[in-house]
């Protein structure tokens, strides 16, 4: 018997099949109760106060949530409109606004900073303005001089250039990576002069309001600032006092306005989503060419690429890259392309490092993410099993993939954010796991000399150091360091 269906209907059945299968597919990945586990035990692990989470994919906001007290000295909760200090995710809106400037043709990357400002020291003049924002220009640090002045006093512009530009290189441009505010300082300098308005309303006109973006604006402790939350840091010492678990202290936020083109700005998840959402679908530049630029990474004098692109840090994966930008130690973003997702996580607690568990919450949208970064794979692995099995566990993995291969960069810059929060005994495991990988590279050395040093090793720190030298002379603060230890007893 034949059976005549109207192909309108049959279309209709296809189609019908066809998002149940996406809709259950897509159910499988996106998991918004496991990554809420996942923040619940993060803020409980690091002891973070309060915390907004986004997620973007496919263009859309798809979740958006608060944790926690946006200040505990008033109980007050945090909302999707609290308002955090998003400090150093700041350069990658510099870095937009430098990659507007270059679509125009006011701005050349490959050019010397010296054709745009003047009154320069000379070893300044030839710095490229990608070295700048890649952070290989070797400049010294006009943080180191802010940091001089008075803890009640803010020092003035003119002086604290001034200063800065009487200070010698740190190393040769180019041949190194050192993360320095100075940078951002002069591309700030450069998006004034070239557009002829500071640099806030540049930030305003062409990014905050194309997004939509409410509650973001620059400022720091000392401005009124609706829904703002406290920051909040732990300290180990205080007026002569030691705290071994760690003391919750009030953090006091001072940006000069001259600088904060490199930390200086406040934000929400949500707005932050939304600033994502319009970056990706070309509303901040004229064509595609400009965003993948913005997204590749400089080179070194000898042709490597370097961890920075314009204002972003690249996360280069076999598959599952991400793009990302952190600030404080408290807040992240990671845009993964390729997978059309993105994740935003702001605390308010300095030194929460949410840029460690970021890859772990894309695994609830797509399980294969976390399982490209090795970082990632180490950190989940070593939580269930220990840091001394960083070893064991590196090369259980290898033999399980030939590709697996965490970055000198990446290890280092992990061990130092545990050591930064009073794991030194986490950190030294993975110090010594990446002179193991690396062990041509003199940074690895001075590193793990610095870490033996802090925990009481002088002996072995001593052995570092000279290492570290011996494959690089031009080590000046490692030589410093050395130097101290061989004179005192």
């Amino acid at each position: 018997m034949s059976h005549n269906i109207d192909p309108w209907i049959l279309r209709r059945g296809r189609i019908a099949i066809g998002l149940i299968y996406f809709l259950a597919h897509s159910a499988a990945w996106a998991q918004p109760d496991n990554a809420e586990a996942i923040i619940r035990r993060e803020m409980q692990e690091r002891r973070i106060p309060g915390l907004q989470l986004a997620v973007v994919q496919r263009g859309k906001l798809v979740l958006l949530s608060s944790y926690g007290t946006a200040n505990l000295q008033y109980a007050t909760p945090v909302t999707n409109q609290s308002v955090f200090s998003i400090n150093s995710c700041t350069k990658a809106f510099t870095g937009i606004a430098i990659m507007q400037l270059v679509e125009e043709g006011k701005v050349d990357l490959a050019a010397p900073v010296s054709r745009y400002l003047d009154g320069l020291p000379a070893t300044w003049q030839p710095v490229t303005i990608r070295q700048l924002l890649t952070h290989v220009s070797g400049l010294p640090d006009i943080l180191r001089v802010l940091d001089t002045a008075p803890a009640d006093q803010v020092m003035d512009e003119e002086t604290a250039w001034a200063k800065t530009k009487a200070m010698p290189m740190d190393f040769p441009t180019g041949e190194q990576y050192r993360y320095n505010q100075t940078n951002y300082a002069l591309l700030g300098k450069i998006i004034d002069k070239l557009s002829g308005k500071p640099f806030a309303q540049v930030f305003k006109e062409r990014q905050f309001q194309v997004a939509g973006m409410t509650n973001t604006g620059l400022g720091d402790s000392r401005d009124v600032i609706p829904n703002k939350t406290q920051s909040y840091g732990y300290v180990t010492k205080m007026d002569g006092q030691s705290f071994p678990e760690g003391k919750l202290t009030n953090r006091y936020e001072v940006f000069p306005t001259f600088r904060r083109t490199a930390s200086g700005m406040n934000s929400t998840a949500e707005d932050l989503a939304h600033w994502i959402i319009a970056l990706q679908q070309g509303q901040f530049f004229k064509t595609k060419t400009t965003l993948e630029t913005l997204w590749t990474p400089g080179t070194y004098n000898n042709g490597t690429p370097t961890q920075w692109a314009v204002g972003w840090v690249t996360k280069p994966r076999p598959r599952h890259h991400a793009m990302i930008t952190t600030g404080g130690g408290r807040s992240a973003l990671f845009v993964y392309p390729e997978d059309d997702l993105a994740i935003v996580v702001l605390t308010n607690l300095a030194g929460s490092f949410p840029e460690e568990f970021i890859d772990e919450l894309a695994g609830c949208y797509n399980p294969e993410i976390p399982k490209s970064d090795p970082i990632t794979t180490l950190h989940m692995q070593l939580r269930k099993r220990g840091f001394d099995q960083a070893s064991a566990v590196f090369e259980e993995e290898k033999k399980k993939n030939a590709a697996f291969q965490p970055t000198e960069t990446d290890l280092n810059d992990w061990a130092y954010r545990m050591m930064s929060r009073g794991q030194l005994k986490e950190a030294l495991r993975i110090f010594k796991l990446n002179v193991a990988l690396f062990p041509e590279s003199w940074n690895v050395y001075d590193s793990y000399g610095e870490a033996l040093l802090k925990n009481g090793q002088k002996d072995e720190a001593i052995a570092m150091y000279r290492k570290s030298i011996e494959l690089n002379a031009d080590n000046k603060g490692g030589k410093q360091v050395l130097e101290r230890m061989l004179k005192t007893p």
